[in-house]
């Protein structure tokens, strides 16, 4: 039989409040269990809001919690809920780094854990692909919520017949994009979380830029917004990035689209899965065979072919080596709240 596992503890990023902790409460609660929801600092009010609608809908006192805390509190909430023997299993999505520390602070619980971490995403245009809609799928996987997404593509690798077609085209779209505040319903790129993620884009931009890439377009914050300590970025396009510079390591997390060269199938698989993250990858392509190849040789747990927005609830959401353990979504995302239980019965007379 299926039984719930019993209380838990969901902790949750920032970028999409509501959606992080839903896909997570949702199935706990289906599977019978009760939770703690531990939000980000950055947004505690969205976490309290839907406590309130819990509340409103008739759950229970007790069943649904939250613990709001500021960011000196979160470590030590975090080792509570991690050493608490009462928490059966914990659900967390954020950085691989407290994601790890999070798995050696549960081992003495052994509690059951699902992670989905941080992202490398490579996205792979070949030659044969129709360029207009590999941009437009480049435009959903990486500008979406300003380049602010686990899954969003990272390293952009063009083959080299096509790279300078291609990257034209991705800049004449950037280049209709509107950056300002997100309640003006005529902008189209929002802000930064704050003014570090800001700056990591710019450190990037000009880690690429001091090695030898070009800006295509973008590549500054912009001044004239932030001067009262908002964190705004232009949607940046830079061409001729090397495995040498920053975005082919590390994970931006904004508006930037770094866009590599490569010359063959089999040089580019290796260039995606030189990473040790495995979250998403993206391949645009003509040809089903290619199709079919891409998706098995990408180490990464999602793949989206001539698609770049792929994650949907029903499906399984969760990546494979340093992005992850287990998967949120549809049946594999209540399992995850589900232990198994063998009952052998003997003779009953």
């Amino acid at each position: 039989i299926k039984q719930p596992i019993g209380p838990t503890a969901l902790i949750t990023p920032w970028n999409f409040p509501a959606a992080m902790i839903t896909r997570k409460l949702g199935p706990a609660l289906a599977a019978g269990c009760t939770a703690v929801i531990k939000p980000s600092e950055n947004t505690p009010l969205t976490a309290l809001a839907l406590c309130a609608i819990a509340k409103e809908a008739g759950v229970p006192p007790g069943v649904v919690n939250c613990l709001s805390v500021g960011r000196s509190e979160a470590k030590n909430v975090g080792e509570v809920l991690c050493h608490s023997s009462d928490i059966r299993k914990l659900s967390f999505t954020g950085s691989t780094a407290v994601g790890k520390w999070l798995y050696r602070e549960s081992a003495d619980t052994m509690k059951k854990l699902s992670m989905e971490l941080g992202g490398n995403a490579p996205f792979i245009v070949f030659d044969d692909a129709d360029l207009d809609k590999a941009v437009q799928c480049l435009m959903n996987a990486k500008f979406k919520n300003t380049g602010q997404v686990c899954i969003s593509s990272n390293r952009i690798f063009v083959q080299e017949g096509i790279y300078d077609e291609f990257s034209n085209k991705l800049v004449q779209k950037v280049k209709r994009m509107k950056v300002g505040p997100g309640m003006d319903a005529v902008n189209t790129a929002g802000p930064l979380i704050n003014i570090d993620g800001m700056n990591k884009v710019d450190r990037h931009v000009q880690d690429c830029v001091s090695k030898g890439a070009q800006v295509a377009i973008g590549g500054r914050k912009v001044e004239e917004l932030n001067i009262k300590g908002a964190s705004f970025y232009e949607p940046t396009v830079l061409t001729g990035v090397t495995s040498e510079m920053a975005p082919y390591t590390e994970e931006t997390f904004g508006p930037l689209a770094s866009l590599f060269s490569f010359k063959t199938e089999e040089e580019v698989i290796q260039a995606a899965n030189d990473t040790p993250y495995g979250l998403a990858g993206y391949c645009c392509t003509s040809s089903m065979t290619r199709t079919f190849r891409m998706a098995e040789a990408l180490e990464v747990g999602m793949v989206g072919i001539n698609e770049g927005a792929i994650s949907t609830e029903s499906t399984p959401f969760g990546g494979v080596k340093e992005s992850g353990v287990g998967r949120e979504g549809g049946h594999y995302g209540l399992e995850e709240f589900l232990e198994t239980k063998y009952i052998c019965i003997g003779g009953i007379e």
